[in-house]
């Protein structure tokens, strides 16, 4: 396993020895990656990643190999050399082709041959020793006329058969015919006629008539077109050229030009039209599927980490307002640690258009619960609500800001959103997630499942196990990165803290509310079924505010308080001097106090975090203003700059919300002025940017737009 995962990384041997020796031991990626770091040769957490998925794959490959092997012994037909091959095997394809011959499958037309007694005549056909006239060949096949055979030619087509199953069933004609396909096999596509005119089917009308490379496909055209496929608007069909393809396979297999290589001919067509090419080019598209899955998947994740890493507004009393035209705009007052406080709803647009009665309900309870920032939701009415807010003269500086909706829907109608506000309708609990995501967007968009947030694209189309397991890797990464307050985290944020999980996080919150506060790390030790094990994961990531040691709220280890216990007093110092004197600090020689277990990668990380303990890693909210003037599609004009944000970044652009209904696309061709492989390099996640308005389709609600530098 280590060899092959080392070739695979190209990572040191060491590293990766170490690394699959601590995931056995039950550490986390986020863990091994900050608090292990001597051990792995200073590995991130994205090489520690790309161990564990290569490390399950060769554990799924020899699992597999022992299956397969059990089997052939079963059916008593493993050789020597069978086995050395199996166990020989690099990759399930080889694998699964190795097994092939002796895996059972329903009847074929070879196997109805064989009853009928024709496998002698196949193999002389296929041995090709001498040369074979026409006339012989029927004379061998009349020998074979009895029961189900009443002619020569049924003779020769059961034959046929045989041999066509004996070429499916080579390793080395399969891989040859993958190698036309991975080079050059083309995906088609033709609208179904009855759907030529469909209105649902008009946003995959590019597909209706296309062909394209298989190999050069990006992501999103191929998971679009598959998508059309499924949704029964278009066929699509996997093309080579087939009889390049053939020739390459006769000129394996056929040894001569006689009666019998007609025959053989005759087979090998029928194998790659009826067995070969069905297989492999199914197979092609799977991977081709595959590829464009792990694109997608990559995308989403690296918006998602943007998403959770978005800039907290921190400990602040928020008023936050869901808004709405009809059914008024629910308002909540939330206290600094996102307590819900009060609510109620305003009607300050049409119908009712209350907007007096509204101006003096907000400014009273903004007095009232002495607000210090209005978050409102980017959706219906947004623009309308934003203008109204901005009317209203307040006593003491307040920041707007408007938030993202997306998924606090889906977070009002969860059990979570139940459990914590089981007294209070959606409508409520959705205006509360708006200005928690304004507090703390990480603590509040990890009780969303994180497919619903709306970051990425064809989420519902790619490997969903994939998906979830890449996002989930996603989000905890991100809470371990940023540390939780163990006081005031919920139970979703506290699961995905490392070495914790549901039950561990339930049973946290459950002890805080019987005993109080957490006083100091040591004291997490007490939460029922909370082991040693789980402490030496979790500890680290778990900060705890005026505590009794003040090591507690930083990122530093409590195996490493020791060491820090031992700078101070060699400093001749407390510790809580020690901290944030950053003078102090870069005069300590760090090898003095290398040891055994604490070398100097994990020394440096202490003193970084000493000079600022505690550090968020996220940037502070900005306040963003729209322009006033847009307020839809018609209002844009070519030429025009605006403000945006970023709202989605895919392989082929981003999009960006200029405070309308429709986001605009800034192609990639548009991001610079030279070629630009990864879009994430020039903008980020809910970054605000200016552009400039390209053109404007209004009819199919397209917009075309160019970052301004």
């Amino acid at each position: 396993m280590i060899s092959a995962i080392t070739s695979q990384t190209q990572l040191p041997r060491k590293s990766v020895e170490n690394t699959i020796k601590l995931l056995n031991e039950d550490c986390t990626i986020p863990f091994i990656s900050r608090y292990r770091k001597e051990l792995t040769g200073n590995l991130d957490e994205v090489q520690i990643g790309d161990i564990v998925r290569f490390k399950e794959q060769f554990e799924a490959l020899e699992k597999r190999k022992s299956a397969i092997l059990k089997t052939l012994e079963e059916q008593d037909v493993l050789t020597a050399e069978l086995q050395k091959k199996i166990e020989e095997a690099t990759d399930l394809i080889a694998l699964e082709d190795l097994y092939l011959p002796y895996k059972k499958k329903r009847k074929t037309k070879a196997d109805t041959a064989r009853e009928n007694g024709l496998e002698p005549l196949a193999k002389i056909i296929m041995a090709q020793t001498r040369s074979i006239s026409s006339s012989e060949i029927s004379s061998l096949a009349a020998r074979y006329g009895k029961g189900e055979i009443k002619s020569e030619d049924d003779a020769l087509e059961g034959a046929r058969h045989i041999i066509a199953e004996w070429v499916n069933e080579r390793t080395d004609i399969r891989n040859i015919l993958r190698n036309q396909l991975e080079r050059f096999a083309a995906i088609s596509t033709k609208v179904v006629k009855k759907f030529e005119d469909d209105e649902k089917a008009q946003k995959f009308r590019d597909y209706f008539d296309w062909n394209e490379p298989l190999n050069r496909i990006p992501s999103h055209r191929l998971l679009a077109i598959l998508r059309a496929t499924s949704e029964g608007f278009i066929r699509n069909r996997v093309e080579i050229d087939d009889e390049i393809a053939l020739s390459k396979i006769e000129s394996r297999i056929v040894k001569s030009n006689d009666a019998a290589s007609k025959q053989i001919k005759l087979a090998i067509e029928d194998s790659y039209k009826r067995l070969l090419f069905p297989a492999l080019s199914k197979e092609a598209l799977a991977a081709a599927k595959e590829k464009a899955d792990e694109t997608a998947i990559n995308v989403f994740a690296k918006n998602l980490k943007q998403l959770l890493l978005g800039s907290p507004l921190g400990e602040k009393r928020v008023l936050a307002i869901d808004p709405g035209f009809r059914t008024g705009c629910k308002v909540v007052c939330l206290d600094a640690q996102g307590g819900l406080q009060h609510n109620e709803t305003i009607y300050p647009h049409a119908p009712k258009n209350d907007t007096k009665g509204a101006i003096k309900k907000i400014s009273s309870l903004a007095d009232a619960y002495k607000v210090e920032a209005i978050a409102i939701g980017n959706g219906t009415a947004s623009r309308e609500t934003e203008r109204f807010i901005k009317r209203i003269q307040f006593k003491n500086p307040m920041q707007v800001f408007v938030v993202s909706e997306a998924g606090a829907s889906i977070y009002s109608a969860s059990k979570i959103a139940r459990d914590e506000f089981p007294n209070y309708d959606v409508t409520v609990r959705g205006a509360v997630s708006i200005g928690r995501r304004l507090q703390d967007p990480l603590a509040e968009l990890v009780k969303i499942d994180a497919k619903s947030i709306g970051v990425g694209q064809y989420q519902h189309d790619v490997d969903q196990t994939k998906l979830k397991r890449s996002l989930d890797t996603t989000v905890e990464l991100c809470v371990n990165a940023v540390g939780v307050n163990i006081n005031t985290a919920s139970v979703p944020l506290l699961s995905y803290v490392s070495g914790i999980g549901q039950k561990l996080a339930e049973n946290v919150v459950n002890y805080r509310e019987e005993n109080g506060a957490f006083a100091s790390r040591k004291e997490i030790m007490n939460v029922a079924r909370l082991g040693g094990k789980a402490f030496e994961q979790a500890a680290g990531f778990l900060r705890i505010k005026n505590g009794n040691n003040p090591l507690d709220d930083s990122s530093v280890h409590p195996e490493s308080y020791s060491v820090v216990s031992k700078m101070a007093k060699d400093e001749g110092i407390n510790i809580s001097n020690l901290i944030g004197n950053k003078t102090l600090l870069q005069k300590i020689k760090l090898e003095k106090y290398v040891t055994d277990k604490v070398g100097l990668p994990t020394l440096k990380d202490i003193i970084k975090e000493l000079e600022k303990p505690g550090l968020d890693i996220r940037e502070e909210a900005k306040v963003f203003t729209f322009n006033q003037n847009i307020k839809s599609i018609t209002d844009l004009q070519e030429g025009q700059l605006l403000p945006g944000i970023v709202n989605n970044i895919t392989n082929f652009g981003c999009f960006v919300d200029i405070g309308i209904k429709e986001s605009g696309l800034i192609h990639v061709s548009n991001l610079a002025d030279k070629f630009v492989s990864d879009v994430s390099e020039y903008v980020h996640l809910h970054q605000q940017i200016i552009v400039k308005v390209l053109d404007v389709d209004v009819e199919r609600k397209r917009i075309q737009l160019k970052l301004h530098k």
